[in-house]
């Protein structure tokens, strides 16, 4: 997982492109459109050219992209659990689901929400692998398949043209990255608070209790 977390973004845009991208148009894209492209709410999301290239390619690979970085940093909170707390759940037989749901998540929760949050600012700020795939149309359809574009993107792409007279300030078009930086910020926050506690909820654990002092009744003479 740290390998795949480790990749650059540039290499699953260019992976898009050349392999996700022709077997997305000629295989996945006609498959939606024969199944959900006559109903009445979902009919319009998936309608239109099957050329693999829009916006629901652009997230399929971020999600590609996020999940192993997400997956890293699950497995790193994983391990804070107490094995105490895990055995004890075997002990009274539980299933593992019972008790990853009922043990392992309620004690890892806000590491958990971090790494989500950690992931969902990746996904958000991200450019060179929405930019292969995402088609770059500065307009909003209604379809999946239309070609579209990000903040991210659409931000630095004004950036680096340059101002005009009519142009907006660099600051107003830089603006739109605070949000990924905010929320990716808001991510380290939260695990960090979460390794935090869940170490000390395991010192406390481990601590020995304190003996009592029992008395001795005096021996009679």
């Amino acid at each position: 997982m740290e390998l795949l977390a480790a990749v650059p973004s540039i290499i699953y845009g260019m992976w898009g492109l050349f392999i996700f991208a022709p077997v997305f148009g000629d295989y996945v894209q006609p498959l939606l459109t024969r199944i959900f492209g006559d109903l009445w709410i979902l009919g319009p999301l998936f309608q239109g050219a099957p050329n693999g290239i829009g916006v629901l390619s652009a997230g399929f690979i971020l999600s590609i992209m996020v999940i192993p970085f997400i997956a890293s940093v699950m497995r790193d909170v994983f391990e804070i659990v107490p094995p105490v707390l895990k055995e004890s759940a075997y002990g009274i037989g539980a299933t593992t689901w019972e008790v990853v749901w009922n043990i392992v998540l309620p004690y890892t929760k806000v590491g958990v929400i971090g790494g989500i949050m950690l992931g969902l600012g990746r996904a958000l700020g991200e450019t060179m692998a929405v930019t292969f795939v995402i088609g770059n149309a500065y307009r909003i359809s209604a379809s999946l398949f239309a070609p579209g574009n990000s903040i991210a993107l659409g931000a630095g792409q004004r950036v680096q043209r340059g101002g005009g007279a009519g142009a907006p300030r660099v600051a107003d078009r830089a603006r739109p990255r605070a949000v990924p930086a905010h929320l990716h910020r808001a991510g380290l926050l939260a695990a960090a608070a979460g390794a935090a506690r869940q170490r000390r909820g395991q010192e406390d654990m481990t601590r020995p209790l304190p003996q009592a002092v029992v008395r001795q009744p005096d021996e009679p003479r």
